[in-house]
């Protein structure tokens, strides 16, 4: 039998984490209504879809609020740790309608991607924090384009950013729309991995995200200017 982590031992920081998901839900809801959304490249996704395939959704950690948000109750299935703050964060998606998979970069991130591949063989959509979860921040890790190539279905990069926000003093730097703020969401061409891909294209690939989730970061300024 699996060791529980010493959290989950606890009674009181198991009832801290359902009271978090608790109170955090309706906030992040309540915000979430007041926000005014420009939306760029959202063919991309409707493009995928009507190819009756999935996306391999990916964004940088620190727009995980927002991202929780605007891609809500659309099934997508997202990685979640086993550690106190993946137990209440990942309740709270879960209300926002996302399916959660147990494992992290550090920990248990094979039998993650064995069970991503299953979810999408089912016919389900993938979010991925490529920097995730522990960063460092905006260096992307390669586990979305193993998963693309295992898969054959297409990642599609996003970014949101906020026209005003708080920034959480955090490895991420985690950005909280401020109420009724403008926020811009950019979202890229959907980019391929091939099934035969070795490491060196596994590599370019990897690099390719950072400076597409880059330019679509400067997308998202301008169409906040």
């Amino acid at each position: 039998m699996t060791q529980r982590t010493d959290w989950r031992a606890s009674r009181v920081k198991r009832l801290q984490a359902a009271a978090i998901a608790w109170l955090g839900y309706p906030l992040v809801a309540l915000l979430g209504m007041t926000l005014r959304w420009r939306v760029g490249g959202l063919d991309y996704l409707e493009t995928i879809h009507a190819g009756r395939r999935q996306p391999i959704m990916v964004f940088w950690h620190g727009r995980i609020l927002s991202a929780t948000y605007y891609f809500r109750h659309r099934g997508i299935v997202v990685m979640s740790g086993q550690n106190f703050d993946a137990e209440w964060t990942g309740r709270i998606i879960k209300r926002f309608g996302y399916l959660r998979v147990r494992g992290s970069t550090s920990r248990g991130a094979a039998r993650a991607l064995r069970q991503f591949v299953r979810e999408m063989a089912s016919g389900r959509p993938v979010g991925f924090t490529l920097d995730g979860p522990r960063g460092p921040a905006c260096k992307a890790q390669p586990g979305a384009v193993w998963l693309a190539r295992a898969t054959g279905n297409p990642i599609l990069p996003f970014h949101i950013e906020a026209a005003r926000f708080w920034t959480v003093r955090s490895w991420d730097r985690t950005q909280i729309p401020k109420p009724f703020s403008r926020v811009a969401v950019t979202i890229g061409g959907p980019i391929d991995v091939p099934r035969d891909a070795d490491d060196a294209v596994i590599e370019e690939t990897r690099q390719e995200l950072e400076r597409v989730l880059d330019g679509l970061r400067e997308r998202a300024l301008q169409m906040l200017a």
